[in-house]
């Protein structure tokens, strides 16, 4: 059940990403690499706070919520690293539409964001309560 929550929450960011990075790539003009960078680091906090409002139990693992924090981002960093060069494969290489490389990016990318967090991040701990 917690994927298909996941499923509708990643969503809802992802399209959040899309909107951002088609509004500043075609919008604004602004370079890919800087409209996915933005466009990521703001769907990653909306996918955060709605992860832990639908999906997972904020402080499962950690008694403070700044570790918690700290390893979202860091999962998300990970992420963004994945979808930049997926990007860049699917731009620069392949000469793919931006818009269509982002959402190949964002295929990938959801994927690595929903087991990293419930394996790592959010995974409960026996014992715990």
């Amino acid at each position: 059940m917690k994927f298909v929550r996941y499923f509708f929450v990643g969503g809802t960011a992802a399209a959040f990403d899309f909107l951002i990075f088609a509004l500043l790539t075609k919008g604004i003009h602004i370079d890919w690499f800087w409209s996915a960078v933005t466009s990521f680091v703001l769907a990653t906090l909306l996918n955060y706070v709605l992860s832990i409002r639908y999906v997972f139990q904020s402080g499962a693992r950690f008694s403070r919520k700044h570790h918690e924090v700290m390893l979202v981002f860091l999962v998300s960093l990970i992420g963004l690293a994945i979808n930049q060069g997926v990007l860049w494969m699917c731009i620069d290489h392949a000469h793919i539409e931006p818009l269509l490389a982002k959402v190949i990016g964002t295929g990938v990318v959801f994927f690595w964001n929903y087991f990293a967090r419930r394996h790592f991040v959010f995974k409960s701990v026996p014992g715990a309560t």
